[in-house]
C-alpha cells in the first residue's frame, strides 16, 4: 500500500505542477516587443523591475520624461535590486520544475526497469559495499554533468538574448505549441522519438570499459536509451525554461531534473535492502505516460493562447479554452478509470487504490471548470484562462457597469482592448494621455495598470483582487483607470511611430509604444505594475506589483487617494 501511495504522490504532484507553478511561472509577455522583454511581478507588494540588457540605466535626476516630454514623471527605482530577486525567484521556479520533471521520468517504463538492474550490478561488480556504493554515487553524479551539459550547449547556442526572443516571439510560441502536442502524441503512444541506433549503440559499447570512463558511459547510455521517454519531459522543460528568458535557465531546470534522476542510484545503492519495497515493472508504466501526454496537450494549449491573445485571432476565447481543457481531463479520468485504452496499454481488471484517488480528483477538477462555461471566475485557475472579457457568455457578471468618464469622448484604442482585455464592469482609458486630460476635467487621480494579454499575475489580479466590492468601488468612483498593454502587435499609424530617445528602437506598435513608456518613466519591465499619478503625471505614492492581499491592496489605493487630496 505504502509503495502505490508514493507512486500516486508522485503523479499527482506532476499533475499540480504542470497545471499550477509550470504556469504560474511562466513569462508574462509572450510576444517580441522589440528589445524590450517583460517578467511576472512577484506576489509581494513591491514591484519587480527587471531591466533588460539592452537598456542602459544612467545617473540621472528624480525626474523621467513620459510620453510627453512636456510631462515630467518622478521614478525612483532600484531597478538592478529588482531584477536580481525577479531572477532568483525565476530560476528557482525552473529548478523545481527540473526537479518534478525528473521524478515523472523515474516512473517512466524505459527508466523504471533499469533502476533495479543498475543498482545490483554496481553492488555486486564492486566486490566490497563501499566500492558499490562510490561507483553508484558516481554513476549519479555523472547523470548530473551530463544533463547539465546539456543545458549548457542550449544556453551558449542560443544565449540569453536568443532565449528571450525565441520566448517573446509569436512564432516561436506556436512552434512550441506544436512541439508539445508531438510529445503528447509520442506519450499516447502514435509513435517513439528515439536517437539513432548506430550512435545508441557506440556508446553503449564505450560504457564496457573499465574505471570512471566505463561509469560515464554508462550514464551516458542511460540517458539515450531512456530518451523516447525522457525526451518529451526534457524538451518541455528547456521550453519553459527558455520562456522564463533566464541565461542560467536550460542548466538549472536541467540540474533539477538530473539530481531527481541520479538520487535514486545513490540511495538504492546505500541501501539495496530498499530495492525489495519498489513496485514491479507492469502496465501501469506506460499509464504513467499516458497520463503525462494528457499534461502535455493542456500546456501546449497555453502557447497556443499566448499567440491567439496578442495577434487578434480570436480563436480560444475563455470560455472555448475551458472547453478543450474539461475535456482533456475528462478523457484523462476515462483513462484513469479504464474507459479509454490506447495501444500499448495492458487490461486492467480492477482498479488500485492510488488510481482510483487520482482519478477522483481529475474528475473534481473537471466537475470545477465547468461552472466557468458560464462566467464562474475559478479563482484558483484564473491566471492560466485568457481574459474573463473573453467570455461570450457571462452570468457571473455581478459587477456594475463602471460611470462614464469620457462626456462623448471616443475612447483611443477601445475597439481593441475593451471587448477581449478589460475585466467585466470596468471602462478604463487605453491611450495616457486622453486619461491625463479627462482626469484633469474631473479633478481626479490616474491608476496607470501595466498589463498584457499574457500576463498571469495581471489576470490573476483582476479575478482575485478587482472583483473584491471595496476595490471595485474604489477604482471605478475614485481613479481614471489607464490600462496600458505592453505586448499589443496593433500597429501604429505612420504619423505615430517614432524612435524612442531612451532605447532607440523604432516604435511600430502600441505594445512597444506602452512599454518604452514603462521602461523610460518608471524603470521598470514587469508587469502588472500599478502606477498611481496625479493629471500632471506626477507620482503621488511608490507604484506596487502584484499583491493578492486584498486589504493591502485597497490601503495602496486608499494611500493615493490621499496622497491627490492633500496636494488640492
Amino acid at each position: 500500500m505504502l509503495k502505490n501511495t508514493f507512486i500516486l504522490l508522485l503523479i499527482a504532484f506532476f499533475s499540480l505542477s504542470l497545471t499550477t507553478a509550470t504556469f504560474a511561472s511562466a513569462q508574462d509577455s509572450l510576444t517580441n516587443t522589440e528589445g524590450l522583454q517583460f517578467e511576472s511581478s512577484p506576489d509581494t507588494a513591491t514591484a519587480v523591475e527587471a531591466v533588460p540588457e539592452d537598456l542602459n540605466f544612467t545617473a540621472s535626476p528624480d525626474t523621467m520624461v513620459s510620453q510627453d516630454s512636456s510631462k515630467i514623471v518622478p521614478a525612483k527605482a532600484n531597478a538592478s535590486s529588482g531584477n536580481q530577486e525577479s531572477g532568483k525567484k525565476s530560476l528557482w521556479s525552473i529548478f523545481i520544475a527540473g526537479l518534478v520533471g525528473g521524478f515523472a521520468a523515474l516512473l517512466m517504463p524505459c527508466i523504471f526497469p533499469m533502476l533495479p538492474l543498475t543498482v545490483s550490478y554496481f553492488t555486486k561488480q564492486a566486490g566490497s559495499r563501499a566500492s558499490g556504493i562510490s561507483k553508484a554515487l558516481l554513476y549519479g553524479l555523472f547523470i548530473i554533468v551530463i544533463y547539465v551539459a546539456l543545458g549548457m550547449i542550449i544556453t551558449i547556442a542560443f544565449g540569453s538574448d536568443a532565449l528571450n526572443a525565441l520566448s517573446t516571439n509569436g512564432v516561436f510560441n506556436f512552434l512550441f505549441f506544436l512541439l508539445l502536442v508531438v510529445f503528447a502524441a509520442s506519450f499516447f503512444g502514435a509513435f517513439e522519438i528515439t536517437l539513432p541506433s548506430s550512435f545508441v549503440n557506440k556508446m553503449d559499447a564505450k560504457s564496457d570499459k573499465g574505471g570512471l570512463v566505463g561509469l560515464f558511459f554508462m550514464a551516458f547510455s542511460l540517458s539515450l536509451v531512456s530518451f523516447s521517454c525522457t525526451g518529451p519531459i526534457i524538451g518541455t522543460l528547456l521550453v519553459e525554461a527558455a520562456s522564463k528568458g533566464e541565461r542560467l535557465g536550460p542548466a538549472i531546470g536541467m540540474l533539477g531534473f538530473s539530481i531527481a534522476l541520479a538520487i535514486p542510484f545513490g540511495l538504492f545503492a546505500m541501501f539495496p535492502s530498499m530495492l525489495k519495497s519498489l513496485p514491479k515493472s507492469g502496465g501501469w508504466l506506460n499509464s504513467v505516460k499516458v497520463v503525462l501526454g494528457f499534461l502535455e496537450l493542456a500546456l501546449a494549449l497555453k502557447f497556443l493562447s499566448n499567440v491567439d491573445l496578442a495577434y487578434h485571432w480570436n480563436w480560444l476565447d475563455r470560455e472555448v479554452f475551458l472547453s478543450l481543457w474539461i475535456a482533456i481531463f475528462s478523457m484523462m479520468g476515462l483513462y484513469l478509470i479504464g474507459k479509454i485504452k490506447f495501444s500499448h496499454d495492458s487490461e486492467l481488471k480492477f482498479l488500485s487504490v492510488p488510481r482510483t484517488i487520482l482519478a477522483i480528483i481529475v474528475f473534481s477538477f473537471v466537475i470545477y471548470m465547468v461552472p466557468g462555461l458560464w462566467g464562474a471566475p475559478l479563482k484558483s485557475i484564473s491566471a492560466f484562462l485568457p481574459p474573463s472579457a473573453t467570455q461570450d457568455f457571462d452570468l457571473s457578471a455581478g459587477i456594475a457597469a463602471a460611470p462614464s468618464h469620457n462626456d462623448g469622448k471616443v475612447k483611443k484604442y477601445a475597439e481593441i482592448f475593451h471587448e477581449r482585455g478589460t475585466p467585466k464592469g470596468f471602462d478604463p482609458y487605453y491611450d495616457y494621455d486622453q486619461a491625463l486630460e479627462t482626469a484633469k476635467e474631473l479633478n481626479k487621480p490616474v491608476l496607470i495598470d501595466f498589463t498584457g494579454w499574457n500576463c498571469v499575475n495581471c489576470r490573476k489580479m483582476e479575478a482575485n483582487v478587482w472583483t473584491d466590492p471595496a476595490v471595485a468601488k474604489l477604482l471605478k468612483e475614485e481613479f481614471i483607470m489607464a490600462e496600458l498593454f505592453v505586448d499589443d502587435k496593433t500597429e501604429l499609424p505612420a504619423n505615430e511611430q517614432f524612435v524612442s530617445k531612451y532605447s532607440g528602437k523604432k516604435i511600430k506598435t502600441i505594445g512597444n509604444k506602452n512599454s518604452d513608456f514603462q521602461a523610460s518613466a518608471f524603470d521598470s519591465n514587469s508587469q502588472p505594475l500599478y502606477v498611481i499619478v496625479d493629471a500632471s503625471g506626477k507620482v503621488l505614492v511608490p507604484k506596487t506589483g502584484a499583491n493578492y492581499n486584498v486589504a493591502e491592496y485597497t490601503a495602496f489605493l486608499q494611500s493615493g487617494i490621499d496622497a491627490f487630496k492633500a496636494k488640492k
